[in-house]
């Protein structure tokens, strides 16, 4: 792959709850800038519990290092004026995208219940934060079915909602096969959806972790994958997740795809390894605090 075929790239980091998770934060922020990424985002914690983590992360990778950070917004247990108070200290902070999401449920509640005064939903939060004029707005998309998807055209009817109220593009979940990207983009250009759909590529960094984790998202587990990983053993997983990433990476790109969103986990080495792979250039004066 040639340096003019290479995609752009954007990469999500999750706010630290500890000293030892800051610096694990900034070791990946330093490792992953001179990649030149599009945007960079930090997430929310289950519930909005790391609001105020998120906010300071958010401020100081974009004091500090100079990247284009959209900040993760939710509408979990916050009124309208309080999540406006947010929007307003992050435009402040010069943050000028937001990814804007309905939100996880906090700990031990089943299912997401609206804040008496807050926004009921993504669409409506996405539709406060058009109105303000001030960001770039990104926003959730689930190529395989959410967990509280009615029927199978449910995801793609409530992108269009997002769209429609003022999202400028959307980011998926992950998946684990190129097909399953495909599939829901042509749904959604044929629901009148023509924003930007940035496939989430999840680098692989355990796979019994990772199937746990797609077990609760949702994302449906290729029995193949599965094979594949115990046949590589631990001796060989990193290597078959670099050429398993690699490989689906190349295939989105020649279907049309010129953005990719990496879900970090803060661990950086895979992604720049796979990013590497793909012949995205590297500017070594990046990724030194300013």
């Amino acid at each position: 792959m040639t340096a003019t075929s290479a995609p752009r790239v954007s990469f999500e980091f999750f706010p630290p709850q500890s000293l030892e998770a800051s610096f694990r934060l900034w070791d990946t922020v330093r490792a992953l800038a001179p990649l030149k990424p599009e945007f960079v985002s930090v997430t929310y914690g289950a519930g909005g519990t790391t609001r105020k983590l998120t906010h300071d992360a958010v401020a100081t990778i974009h004091k500090n290092y100079g990247l284009n950070v959209a900040a993760h917004l939710t509408c979990v247990d916050a009124s309208r004026e309080e999540t406006m108070e947010i929007v307003k200290a992050y435009a402040e902070a010069g943050v000028t995208e937001i990814v804007a999401l309905r939100g996880d449920p906090p700990k031990g509640q089943g299912h997401f219940s609206a804040h008496p005064q807050g926004f009921a939903n993504s669409a409506e939060l996405v539709e406060a934060l058009a109105e303000t004029g001030k960001f770039k707005i990104r926003v959730g998309a689930y190529p395989d079915p959410h967990p509280e998807a009615t029927d199978e055209n449910s995801d793609v009817i409530w992108l269009k909602h997002k769209i429609d109220a003022g999202a400028d593009s959307a980011i998926t979940q992950f998946f684990f096969e190129p097909d399953t990207y495909f599939r829901f983009r042509d749904k959604c250009q044929k629901a009148g959806i023509d924003a930007p759909i940035i496939p989430g590529l999840l680098p692989i960094e355990n796979w019994n972790g990772v199937k746990k984790f797609a077990t609760r998202c949702g994302t449906p587990v290729p029995a193949w994958l599965d094979e594949k990983f115990e046949a590589a053993g631990p001796e060989g997983a990193e290597a078959l997740s670099i050429d398993l990433a690699v490989d689906m990476s190349e295939k989105l790109l020649k279907g049309g795809v010129e953005d990719l969103h990496f879900y970090t986990l803060n661990k950086p080495q895979l992604t720049r390894d796979i990013c590497q792979a793909l012949g995205v250039a590297i500017d070594p004066s990046l990724g030194a605090v300013a």
